[in-house]
């Protein structure tokens, strides 16, 4: 057996030592694995990519919006005052404060038509750019890239049009005028 060998054979005898050397050794190894990915439920694989009677060529988004919750705090008579026959005050009201979350609006999940992702050059994403700067909401320079700047860009204009998303929907390329509408 080499000395280097024989010497870590030695050293890992050490409990601290060999418990921190596989310890070493297990945070080494689990970084080289793939990160997987997050569960999202057990249906997440089974869940249709577009909705039922959508055309086959048309690319959709499962679009989520989050309830909206308020948080109520009222203060409540647990007990009222007492007055004596004479309408003096003996005790006064007591009050308790109850908090509690009413949902505003509910959560709610509908299927967005998107521009799909073949149509996306970067030729298609430069006209994107300059379309939504013309409009005051992308700053940046034409990149022909879809990175975060024109993604927020996206995000602004369409919640301008009620819609929370950073992704382009068929609906908001149509209305910059990057894809044709369809004749009715």
């Amino acid at each position: 057996m080499p000395p280097q060998i024989r010497h870590l054979a030695g050293l890992l005898r050490r409990p601290l030592l060999r418990s921190s050397v596989i310890l070493l050794t297990f945070a080494a190894l689990s970084a080289c694995t793939p990160a997987s990915a997050p569960d999202t439920g057990a249906d997440a694989h089974s869940r249709p990519a577009a909705p039922p009677g959508a055309a086959p060529d048309s690319c959709w988004d499962r679009h989520v919006s989050p309830a909206i919750i308020e948080t109520v705090t009222v203060q409540v008579l647990a007990e009222p005052e007492q007055r004596d026959a004479e309408g003096k005050l003996i005790r006064p009201a007591v009050f308790r404060t109850e908090t509690r979350q009413d949902i505003v609006r509910p959560r709610t999940e509908s299927w967005l038509q998107i521009t799909c992702p073949v149509d996306m050059t970067p030729d298609f994403i430069a006209s994107l750019q300059r379309a939504l700067a013309v409009r005051g909401h992308y700053k940046g320079s034409v990149t022909g890239k879809l990175d975060r700047p024109t993604r927020q860009a996206i995000l602004r204009y369409q919640q301008r049009h009620g819609l929370e998303s950073h992704i382009l929907s068929l609906d908001s390329a149509r209305r910059l005028g990057l894809i044709a509408i369809p004749k009715s």
